[in-house]
């Protein structure tokens, strides 16, 4: 029918209100939102629009239309019906009768939502108009909002991989920085083991790339080597059993173990220690660059310590075999040759020495204090064992004295013998002074005073009255001129051949010969009545004296007893 002018005005204006409210509500709907606020808001702005209302909104959840919000009475015809619509807006039928139109949000990529609205009556063309263009601006709205979200996503993505990649980049730096520090410690290492400073070296090196003094010990704990500052004097050694601890401690762990104000690394080039390099650390600063350092530097001198220990293996047994040689007997020149190969000069005069010492259970022990006894001494030598003791070709005139007191010191005991053979021009002369130096000790063992330091020279008479040669002949001279005392000592428990041998070397007097026994001058005057009268020997005839002596000194050698100090 036809509309008056005045009609036509306030329809107008009526269209042109519900346009500017759908130009506000698109406003408001791509302020930001979030797609569930846009399909609530949309649902509110219907009954604006006309006599509807929304009954049911639907938002697209993984490939299904899901009532939004959750909290809507369920109504399953409808949610069927909804999920069967394909990709145009339709009417829907239910059983209570209203008119109710679903409108499909569809964005870029399909449908993305649904408005179910419901009136009483079906809405007009002009209003129905404006329900399809409200659903256009809500599909326009979903779609701006899931390019956001997604827009969102990515920056969000972005950041996280600019995060991750700066993370990386910042372990790469410090991963480079910590690879040039250990190429550092490497180069480092490697050049001062180059350069032959050996443990010194290695230990100021370590002082330089960590800046912490560093001490270098041996097993037992005495100090070897220190580098740095503040170093103690005297140095600080634990008790032997916490020690043995600490080392078994430091064993088990796979990294330098903390011991109080230090850092401690075991020298373990294979399952044997040979020592302990330590970093003092008391502010307990040392970071990982330290503790690579020590690691590095402890390996470093582990094959440092392996490598000086071969080469001494060597150098002992070639000295060993060089030794023996020549104890048994070698051509000249021959022996010169060698000697000069390992360092050692033989030209000139040299003395076999050998040493035994009883109380100490190696025999490396006592190698070892020799050769440490030997470099306090200064001298030149060549070391061996042979036969239970230690052998030593020396140069020059050797100190028995003093070796024995080196020995003692280095050995805790005095409970060893050190004998010297005859000097030596030439190296074929040296098995001579080897037969001399063992004869030497075979006597002083076997005598009175079995320690001490004696050498050939100084045997005297008891180089003919030695029990390992000619003994049948010995025993028969001093059958013939002791006889007849040893058989009446033997009969009656008496002391007269020790009686005539301690006055003999008393030089006959009688004081000296009284105190040495032990018995008053009386008693010793009787004593010396009785042998005369046994023997009927004149000990004022020089010959008679003489043989007598000899014949009581070489008593003293088979009895097992001739040393007494005496030349």
């Amino acid at each position: 029918m036809a509309i008056g002018a005045g009609g036509l005005d306030r329809w107008a204006r009526a269209q042109l209100s519900n346009l500017y409210g759908l130009f506000v509500l698109s406003m408001m709907m791509f302020d930001g939102r979030d797609a569930a606020k846009i399909l609530a808001l949309a649902a509110t702005s219907v009954p604006s629009l006309g006599p509807c209302a929304a009954d049911t909104t639907y938002l697209m959840v993984g490939g299904r239309l899901v009532r939004t919000p959750s909290g809507q009475p369920a109504d399953r015809e409808l949610d069927r019906i909804v999920s069967e619509l394909e990709d145009h807006d339709t009417g829907v039928t239910l059983s209570d009768g209203k008119w109710r139109w679903a409108i499909l949000l569809r964005g870029l990529s399909g449908v993305t939502g649904c408005l179910v609205v419901v009136a009483e009556r079906e809405p007009t063309v002009d209003e129905l108009f404006l329900l399809n263009v409200l659903g256009q601006q809500t599909s326009a709205a979903l779609a701006s909002a899931a390019l956001h979200r997604k827009e969102y996503e990515q920056r969000v993505e972005l950041r996280r991989s600019n995060d991750e990649r700066a993370l990386v980049n910042a372990q790469l730096t410090e991963t480079v920085s910590r690879l040039r520090q250990q190429q550092e410690v490497h180069d480092v290492l490697t050049r001062v083991t180059a350069s032959g400073a050996g443990e010194p070296g290695i230990a100021h090196a370590l002082s330089d790339l960590t800046g912490l003094p560093v001490a270098i010990e041996d097993r037992f704990g005495n100090l070897r080597t220190w580098a740095g500052a503040g170093r103690p004097d005297p140095y600080p050694k634990m008790p032997a059993r916490r020690r043995e601890d600490l080392l078994r401690r430091a064993a088990r762990a796979t990294r330098p173990l903390r011991d109080r104000d230090r850092l401690i690394s075991l020298v373990r080039p294979h399952h044997e220690v040979l020592g302990v390099v330590a970093l003092v650390d008391p502010g307990k600063t040392a970071s990982e660059h330290e503790i690579f350092t020590l690691e590095y530097g402890t390996t470093v001198l582990a094959l440092e310590l392996a490598h000086q220990r071969s080469l001494a293996e060597v150098e002992l047994r070639l000295h060993r075999e060089l030794v023996d040689d020549l104890v048994i007997g070698t051509d000249n020149d021959s022996a010169y040759a060698r000697a000069d190969a390992l360092g050692h000069d033989l030209r000139g005069p040299h003395h076999v020495v050998v040493a035994q010492w009883h109380g100490v259970q190696a025999d490396d022990a006592v190698s070892d204090a020799i050769t440490r006894a030997m470099a306090e001494l200064e001298w030149r030598a060549l070391c061996s064992r042979r036969s239970g003791v230690v052998v030593m070709l020396v140069h020059g005139i050797p100190d028995g004295e003093a070796l024995f007191r080196a020995m003692t010191r280095e050995l805790g005991a005095d409970t060893g013998v050190i004998a010297i053979g005859g000097s030596c021009s030439a190296p074929d002369e040296l098995p001579r002074s080897f037969t001399e130096a063992m004869r030497t000790l075979r006597i002083r063992q076997m005598s009175r005073t079995p320690r001490g330091a004696t050498s050939f020279a100084q045997l005297g008479l008891y180089r003919i009255l030695d029990t390992g040669n000619s003994r049948a002949d010995v025993e028969a001279f001093v059958r013939e001129w002791l006889g007849g005392l040893i058989d009446y000592d033997d009969s009656r428990t008496a002391d007269m051949v020790h009686t005539l041998s301690e006055f003999l070397e008393s030089g006959g007097n009688y004081d000296r010969t009284a105190t040495a026994l032990f018995i008053h001058r009386s008693t010793l005057r009787y004593r010396l009545g009785r042998i005369r009268k046994i023997t009927g020997f004149d000990l004022t005839d020089v010959e008679t004296r003489l043989n007598v002596h000899v014949a009581t000194r070489a008593w003293q050698v088979l009895q097992g007893q001739p040393w007494e100090g005496r030349g």
